[in-house]
């Protein structure tokens, strides 16, 4: 930053840990960063818990990972104290408030998601209810899976294979 306040242009500038390629090309460590926001819809009296273009979060997070997943995981955990993570949180009073958080955002919906993939519903579903890339969906889906698969396990019963993942996994 120090050279390019000085004048030097950015493909100038090498790579300090490649030494080969500039600045500009490629960054020095594979990562991942989110972006997610703190809501707390609470503090505001009459504000409508729906999500449009007009900005109702009181913050945001931001995390960085080595993949997709485990940014997640992190800046869940940041920005909602108390939750450990991609799960469900909310007790939903039915399938239908479910479906009604999925279908129309608000401050709710990664719940509705966790909510939506522990009673069994697809990605395919959730895309088609929510609208949202696929891509995003699987990688909620896997942190799901390996949640389910690592409640059946007790800390003799875990392998060092799998607590290797779940580390891996946020």
């Amino acid at each position: 930053a120090a050279r390019l306040a000085m004048g030097e242009n950015l493909p100038s500038v090498r790579n300090s840990v490649t030494k080969t390629t500039t600045a500009c090309f490629e960054p020095s460590m594979d990562y991942c960063v989110v972006k997610f926001p703190r809501w707390d819809l609470n503090k505001f009296k009459g504000v409508s818990a729906g999500l449009g273009s007009a900005m109702k979060s009181v913050g945001e997070v931001m995390s960085i990972g080595r993949n997709f997943q485990e940014a997640m995981q992190k800046a869940i955990r940041m920005a909602a104290p108390g939750m450990l993570g991609f799960q469900p949180l909310t007790t939903f009073e039915s399938d239908e408030a479910i479906n009604a958080v999925l279908s129309n955002a608000t401050d709710q919906r990664v719940d509705a998601l966790a909510a939506a993939f522990e009673r069994g519903d697809s990605v395919a579903s959730i895309e088609a209810a929510t609208k949202i890339n696929p891509w995003f969906l699987c990688k909620l889906h896997t942190i799901h899976l390996l949640r389910k698969h690592l409640q059946k396990r007790t800390l003799q019963t875990i392998t060092a294979e799998e607590m290797l993942l779940a580390k891996q996994q946020g």
